[in-house]
């Protein structure tokens, strides 16, 4: 039985069946159905267009190849998702591109926390233009470790829920609220940096 042409109502699980059976035309489908949103994953983890349009290339491929793997525990596109983060973060870490600082330690200075923002997404200044913004975020995600920037990428960004973020890269879900927790602190104190430095040269 092969998938019928056409037919984007058939469930992943049923696709999957399909490309077990070396069903190609079933494959193909589930790439074209989550190809943007892999790539997507992939680019808010590496910010490189043809890194992440590689990386994700290579996901399908390793997924195509690991199918019979797949025991359908969790959805194909989580499996997936695994997958790609994986392969992004064996990628920078090959490449050490991203300059990584660490968090204040409260033993090293106690009043260390207290100098950092509530643990919220803000917008640096409205009189930013969104190109600076966009710029800004990115430079100051570069910042983080990439374990917070993947919890922050996958929480903020894909809208994915502490459990999925959790079961995705394998780490309990107080993990993943731990690395949120102070990578949206880390965030804020830069953002609020920058905000504070584009009001110093306008004033």
């Amino acid at each position: 039985m092969s998938v019928p042409e056409h037919q984007p109502e058939i469930p992943d699980d049923a696709l999957v069946t399909l490309a077990k059976a070396g069903d190609m035309v079933a494959f193909e489908t589930l790439v074209g159905r989550h190809r943007e949103k892999i790539y997507a994953r992939a680019y808010s983890i590496v910010h490189n267009e043809q890194e992440a349009v590689d990386l994700s290339q290579e996901a399908w491929i390793k997924a195509w190849r690991r199918l019979a793997q797949f025991e359908g525990d969790s959805s194909f596109t989580t499996w997936l998702t695994r997958i790609t983060i994986n392969l992004c973060l064996d990628h920078l870490r090959r490449n050490q591109r991203h300059r990584v600082e660490p968090l204040p330690d409260s033993k090293d200075d106690p009043e260390a926390l207290d100098r950092i923002l509530p643990p919220v997404w803000v917008n640096p200044t409205e009189r930013m233009e969104r190109e600076e913004v966009r710029k800004r975020i990115d430079e100051a995600m570069a910042r983080l470790s990439e374990a917070h920037r993947t919890v922050l990428v996958l929480h903020e960004f894909e809208r994915m829920e502490y459990k999925h973020i959790a079961e995705t890269l394998g780490i309990s879900i107080g993990t993943v609220m731990s690395r949120l927790f102070y990578a949206r602190r880390r965030m804020a104190t830069l953002l609020a940096g920058w905000k504070r430095e584009s009001e110093e040269e306008e004033s």
